[in-house]
């Protein structure tokens, strides 16, 4: 599903360079569940961004499902994306001026999705995370727990091949958090390919491989054993 070639990232600010990815290989295999690991600073939410085209290379090649993405306009990437990859955030981005269905919604927006059918995936998702009576409430009214299953919500409601997490745990108690744990194995379970960038050895550990940054470089990629 992805292949990164020899990928390196390079950030500008004015005279300062700094290097956040560098000379990355990596392949992921599609129904893989993959955990990022690594101190702060050492490239794995750029490289997380990468791999959702939010970003793209300085230098080298990212394949994704046989495309290369390189050189591709921002209208193109977001084709690519488009019902494809699906996003979870430690800090939710919900947006307060829309209500629980209509945040969920913004996912199926670009897709050629119908009124009827868009409304249907949308209460589908609501009732899978549990929300459903949440669904016209603002994101302020909600716990932070359910924040994050709203945040779930919308990544899932468009059935993306590859679902990527940054940090999905990192503002949540350890209870919500484990509970988020436990549906990231349902997702990877029923056929979806999971990344998630998690500074939790605990967490790390239920992923079936880990690939530990240090530098903007892989310094490990193992499979677990079970």
């Amino acid at each position: 599903m992805i292949q990164l070639k020899n990928v390196s990232k390079l950030h500008r600010t004015g005279e300062v360079q700094t290097r956040a990815l560098n000379g990355i290989d990596l392949e992921i295999e599609a129904g893989e569940y993959v955990a990022m690991t690594g101190p702060s600073g050492c490239g794995k939410s750029t490289l997380l961004s990468m791999l959702g085209m939010l970003d793209v290379p300085t230098s080298g090649e990212y394949w994704f499902e046989g495309k290369n993405i390189g050189g591709r306009s921002e209208a193109e990437l977001n084709r690519l994306r488009c019902g494809r990859i699906g996003f979870i955030f430690q800090s939710f981005n919900l947006i307060e001026e829309l209500d629980v269905s209509e945040n969920i919604a913004l996912a199926l927006e670009y897709t050629k999705t119908s009124a009827s059918d868009r409304k249907r995936r949308v209460d589908e998702a609501l009732e899978r995370l549990g929300i459903a009576h949440r669904g016209k409430h603002r994101p302020s009214q909600l716990s932070g727990g359910q924040q994050q299953r709203v945040a779930i919500a919308r990544a899932l409601v468009s059935g993306p091949a590859l679902l990527l997490a940054d940090e999905p745990t990192g503002n949540l108690d350890t209870a919500h958090g484990e509970e988020v744990m436990k549906m990231l194995r349902e997702i990877n379970a029923e056929g979806a390919t999971v990344v998630m960038v998690t500074h939790s050895q605990t967490h790390a550990a239920q992923a079936s491989r880990t690939v530990n940054l240090l530098d903007g470089r892989v310094v490990v990629d193992a499979q677990q054993m079970r």
